[in-house]
């Protein structure tokens, strides 16, 4: 009786109207602002927080000026669970009602666990080529690789949040510690120069050497991708330095650094995720509508090698029909020229909560229909008996 008296409160259906109405509003927000600040942005400010804050300029910090998608879920949730408690009896009429219920409960659950656990990375592969790694969209680091071992590639992974200005890092294992002598979110690449007032040259060993970096405005939101960070990295055994290099995303090719007789792959690049499996391309298609630029098709022909597992086979990629293996889902996404496919990879451990919800939901309002239209059918046949 003690728990009911507490649940009452929040079992309330004005509760469930404004959690759903919050929700609406919040929804329509989201996607204006996705114009503006694109959808992974949008959907973190708006959806995924608690609240929407907003920084004015005349103060030091945040405020929070609206609920966020995530208490409107919250909410909603509350509001179903106590309704278990309120509304609902263990008895059989009522079945229909708890798996409608226990299905709302398993979406609102399917959200927060995309939200906390959902990891998008992506592969850009093309034809010929294969992949056993994916890349984040975002996230950057200084890749230093030690190609001593034939049969293995030993790499070690530092994240850009380290590279800052000053500060020095000693990869574990190594004979030598780095210093970053500068470090910019976004940068773009030419011959060196000394007459361009924003030209900046630290290099003074490898290609760098001959180049000047120009630092650019970073973007933001789903533009995050497009920045082409670089950083200038003095590398030093002891207190004997091997040169300021220049590391950019844009290069492709590492610096080579040699320190204690062994040779060192380093590069700056998008943060790698590695997989137990490897995608081979074999063949990508990109169709559009006749006489236009308008994509119709993308499809990506590809061939999953995973020896341990004994999969060795064919997978065709298109749109809204990704692979699902290994836990993850290869998405097609784009594509960059002829021959190269963007696979957009997503690794959610609750993706398959959404269907379960579903169909709960789908089953509880089939045994609510049906148990309404037996109970009345006898009823309607009574009547017409008494009428005869």
């Amino acid at each position: 009786m003690n728990l009911q008296r507490v649940c009452r409160p929040l079992a309330d259906l004005r509760l469930t109207l404004f959690s759903l109405g919050l929700l609406m509003v919040l929804v329509a927000i989201c996607t204006v602002a996705q114009v503006r600040m694109g959808v992974f942005e949008a959907v973190d400010r708006y959806m995924r927080g608690f609240f929407v804050w907003w920084h004015p300029a005349a103060l030091p910090f945040p405020i929070p000026v609206f609920p966020g998608g995530a208490t409107a879920g919250l909410l909603l949730l509350l509001n179903l669970l106590a309704s278990f408690v309120v509304r609902l009896r263990l008895v059989k009429e009522q079945a229909g009602l708890w798996l409608i219920h226990a299905g709302l409960v398993g979406f609102v659950a399917a959200e927060f666990s995309t939200g906390m656990f959902a990891v998008e990375t992506l592969m850009q592969i093309s034809e010929g080529q294969t992949r056993n790694y994916t890349e984040s969209r975002e996230r950057i680091e200084l890749a230093i690789v030690d190609p001593s071992d034939a049969e293995t590639v030993s790499v070690t992974a530092i994240p850009a949040s380290r590279l800052r200005a000053g500060r020095s890092v000693s990869p574990p294992g190594l004979p030598f510690h780095l210093i970053t002598r500068g470090y910019f979110e976004n940068a773009a690449i030419a011959e060196r120069t000394t007459e361009a007032p924003m030209a900046v040259n630290l290099a003074t060993a490898g290609t760098g050497a001959t180049r000047s970096i120009f630092p650019q405005e970073a973007f933001g939101g789903d533009q995050k991708a497009q920045n082409s960070p670089a950083a200038f990295v003095e590398v030093l055994e002891g207190d004997k330095s091997h040169g300021v290099w220049l590391l950019s995303a844009m290069v492709a090719d590492p610096e080579i650094v040699e320190v204690a007789g062994a040779k060192y792959a380093l590069s700056l690049r998008h943060e790698r995720h590695y997989l137990p499996f490897w995608l081979t391309l074999r063949d990508f298609r990109h169709d559009v509508y006749p006489g236009t630029e308008i994509p119709k098709n993308f499809s990506s022909l590809v061939r999953l090698s995973d020896p341990p597992a004994g999969e060795d086979r064919d997978v065709l990629i298109y749109m809204n029909n990704p692979l699902r293996y290994g836990g993850k889902a290869f998405y097609q996404s784009g594509y960059q020229g002829d021959a190269t496919t963007i696979l957009q990879v997503v690794d959610n451990p609750g993706w398959l909560i959404p269907y379960v919800a579903f169909c709960v939901v789908g089953a509880g309002m089939l045994v609510q229909f049906l148990g309404h239209f037996f109970g009345f059918v006898p009823v309607a046949r009574g009547g017409r008996e008494a009428d005869a």
